[in-house]
């Protein structure tokens, strides 16, 4: 079958960054229980589907090389974006899309885990969260650099961080920070140089934006309606006249007149004319076309002005306001090139749904979040190895979309799990959920059978 030749040499592609040859079966298992149908897909689980009669031995195994086996994960993600990326079409744009996703969990011990907004509940509530940059084209995207946020409580409780693993030459960062580091690393790896996305968690830091500019990336970033600009007519007062005492005042200051003080976005949005609001069209979608009501300015962000000298660059607010709502919905601010239309700026700011595509076929389909041991270093390699799985379905998408909606046509038989297995955390009849492409993934299965009896517990040379 040439999809399962493919995928083996797409292995090797990855195996030749573990550092050890006893590595290749333990990512070769674990890739195949991701891509397996299976509720849940920790080790557990996967290890019975893989093996039912030596479930044991492959538990066992599967465990060490996801917990405890030092191999990279940067390495790891390198090596997913070097066989994608070539299959992604760039000629329409490209662009690095920023996120962070949630992971509910129980307890306190699970590295990383407090009290904090989780996405996939749209509350507070006790979870993890790691922040991802993708890069994404028209057709697909792919997370390239993904890493846990540590909460605060976390990064100063030395023997809570020791016992998780938590290196120790890390430190708190807050969400953008932590983006914006592994943006400039992925600068100096050499990455293109695409246009930045992000939503408001993110574009509201003014410090994320003017990090991105400082390295000369374009950003449209979601901002909320109470940022504060300087639309056309206003701007802050000039440095105070020199009393001849002192040192020279340098500052811009803020005025008592309207016209001397920033506007809140919200504001800008509601003294704009009838006039400047135009109906845009930017994607289709399932069942109609995606059309809304948008209107942009040319304005400068305003922030601590008392403490500048000179004001920032212009860039684009841009507001989205359908008809019919009382008030804007979105917002956001962009430094994209003053000419460029407003039909592709509305295309590029709506860009950044692929990131919830990605996430959901991660978590649905590919046992993203189904990680559950307790450590920094599982954490990170579960979920290189559900972005690696991921990433082979997506570079096959790529290549060949007459394809797609075929793989899910066919289930094909699959043996039943030991009827005396039950794991840990699944309801008492969860019922397998689809996967993206199972007659695939079932064949690879098969193929695994013969390597099953003959895996050692533990690699024998792993250092």
């Amino acid at each position: 079958m040439d999809e399962l030749q493919e995928f083996e040499r797409y292995l090797a592609h990855l195996g030749g960054g573990l550092g050890h040859a006893d590595r290749q079966a333990g990512l070769r298992g674990y890739c195949a229980g991701l891509m397996s149908p299976l509720a849940r897909k920790s080790v557990e689980p996967m290890a019975a589907h893989l093996a039912p009669q030596a479930t044991r031995s492959r538990h066992q195994s599967l465990h060490h090389f996801v917990a405890d086996s030092p191999w990279s994960d940067e390495e790891m993600l390198l090596r997913v974006a070097q066989w994608v990326v070539p299959a992604m079409d760039f000629q329409d744009g490209g662009w690095w899309i920023v996120d962070d996703t949630g992971f509910p969990k129980q307890g306190i011990h699970s590295v990383g885990v407090a009290r904090q907004y989780c996405g996939m509940l749209g509350k507070q509530d006790n979870c993890q969260v790691a922040v991802s940059v993708s890069l994404a084209c028209q057709a697909g995207s792919l997370p390239v650099a993904w890493q846990l946020y540590l909460p605060k409580e976390w990064a100063d409780d030395i023997p809570r961080r020791d016992k998780a693993g938590v290196p120790a030459t890390l430190q708190f960062a807050t969400k953008g920070q932590i983006a914006l580091a592994q943006i400039k690393h992925l600068m100096a790896q050499g990455a293109p140089r695409h246009c930045v996305l992000a939503d408001a968690g993110y574009g509201v830091e003014t410090a994320f934006r003017e990090g991105l500019s400082e390295i000369g990336l374009a950003y449209v970033v979601g901002v909320t309606g109470q940022v504060t600009v300087w639309p056309p007519g206003h701007a802050p007062l000039p440095p105070a006249p020199y009393s001849g005492r002192g040192a020279v005042p340098k500052r811009q200051r803020l005025g008592d007149a309207r016209h001397e003080r920033p506007l809140s976005a919200r504001d800008v949005a509601f003294g704009l004319e009838p006039h400047e609001w135009h109906s845009v069209e930017w994607r289709e979608g399932t069942n109609f076309t995606l059309r809304s009501r948008f209107a942009r300015v040319r304005v400068r962000a305003a922030h601590r002005e008392h403490l500048r000298t000179q004001q920032r660059s212009q860039e684009w607010l841009l507001i989205e306001w359908p008809e019919g709502h009382k008030e804007p919905m979105k917002y956001w601010l962009s430094t994209l090139p003053e000419d460029t239309e407003l039909q592709r700026m509305v295309l590029e700011a709506k860009m950044r749904w692929r990131i919830e595509r990605d996430y959901q076929d991660l978590k649905q389909d590919l046992g993203l979040g189904h990680y559950e041991g307790r450590g920094w270093r599982g954490f990170h390699h579960h979920a290189s190895l559900s972005i690696a799985a991921y990433g082979f379905l997506m570079a096959q998408q790529l290549r060949h979309p007459e394809d797609a909606g075929k793989k899910n046509a066919a289930r094909g038989e699959e043996p039943a799990l030991p009827t005396h297995y039950k794991p840990r955390g699944s309801p008492a009849h969860a019922a397998p959920r689809a996967i993206v492409h199972h007659e695939f993934a079932a064949a690879y299965r098969r193929s695994l059978a013969q390597d099953a009896a003959q895996m050692p517990m533990l690699p024998e040379n792993e250092q």
